[in-house]
């Protein structure tokens, strides 16, 4: 698409959202154009803050399902629109809540986290729900002595036991992008550019063993620490490990210095499926609606609100 096309579109785009009364947002891990016609981009703990904080009468949510969900949950007074149905989510869909009833019953008087990448059905069967900003704070300010079930990715549930010295009981769900980006990516790029800051989503592959390392040149961040820590950071280049989305807003918010992704192939394929065109069409039509049943919601909204209240 040319730079006059993009530039139409977030024109038709803009004229469209102040018509519907409506907010566009963004998941860092969107398509470059479509992040640059949103009124807000960032991360899941900071787009639910957001969708629940505005005062807008229209959600239009770039990123996945289970984020739609969250808003609509947040704020069932709103529309809540998803430019593209097809916008799943791999590590979502590794547990139902079917599978988490029983697991529960093996495990009487357990508290449940639950990642924010879960669906709504999963989420009204939980006491916490967190994201990788806040997942640290959320389990230490559950008490030392309760057994926790942490669901559904393996490796952030590793990572935070390092971090905290809990012991989880961990679902074994993956995100198909992160699970990609195995420690041998990140020796290679120790080895290959010592010049470089390291900075590596706990959902990773390599996220618990990148700790071993031990050296400052290692970072462990959610994306939205990832684009603080980079805009702080005296560091002219750095390897980027997580989706390539965030490449584009780490270029935006620290212009000057170099991005690269450990892993050029990390792409999610249901983030990207979301396009202008979609986006357009989702205000000009008002599809595609996102709703939850109001039993699910109101079991599920506890323990998004102690998500969305705990951590920075």
């Amino acid at each position: 698409m040319s730079t006059t096309d993009v530039t139409l579109l977030h024109e038709e785009i803009r004229a469209l959202a102040q018509e519907r009364d409506a907010v566009i947002i963004a998941h860092n891990y969107q398509r470059p154009e479509v992040q640059d016609v949103a009124d807000f981009v960032g991360d899941s703990l900071g787009l639910s803050r957001q969708a629940a904080a505005t005062d807008a009468g229209t959600i239009v949510f770039c990123g996945v399902h289970f984020m739609a969900e969250t808003a609509a949950i947040l704020s069932p007074e709103k529309t809540v629109l998803l430019p593209d149905l097809g916008a799943g989510c791999s590590l979502a869909a590794s547990i139902d809540a079917e599978q988490l009833r029983r697991w529960k019953s093996e495990h009487p008087g357990a508290v449940v986290v639950s990642y924010v990448n879960t669906t709504a059905e999963v989420k009204a069967e939980s006491d916490y729900c967190c994201t990788s900003g806040n997942a640290q704070q959320v389990i230490e300010a559950i008490p030392a002595d309760q057994e926790i079930l942490f669901l559904p990715d393996m490796y952030l549930g590793l990572w935070l036991e390092r971090v905290t010295g809990r012991t989880l009981t961990i679902w074994l769900g993956e995100c198909h992008v992160h699970a990609g980006i195995r420690p041998a990516d990140i020796e290679r790029w120790q080895r290959e550019a010592p010049d470089a800051e390291l900075l590596v989503h706990p959902e990773c592959g390599c996220a618990s063993q990148a700790m071993a390392f031990g050296n400052e040149r290692t970072q462990i961040l959610s994306t939205e620490k990832m684009v603080d820590y980079a805009r702080r950071s005296p560091k002219q280049r750095f390897l980027v490990a997580t989706e390539t989305g965030i490449i584009h807003r780490l270029e935006r918010e620290a212009p000057g210095k170099r991005f690269e992704p450990v892993r050029d192939d990390a792409v999610c394929r249901y983030m990207k499926v979301t396009t202008l065109e979609k986006v357009r069409d989702s205000l000009r039509e008002l599809r595609h609606r996102i709703t939850v049943d109001a039993d699910t919601a109101d079991r599920a909204r506890l323990a998004i609100e102690r998500m969305v209240a705990i951590g920075a």
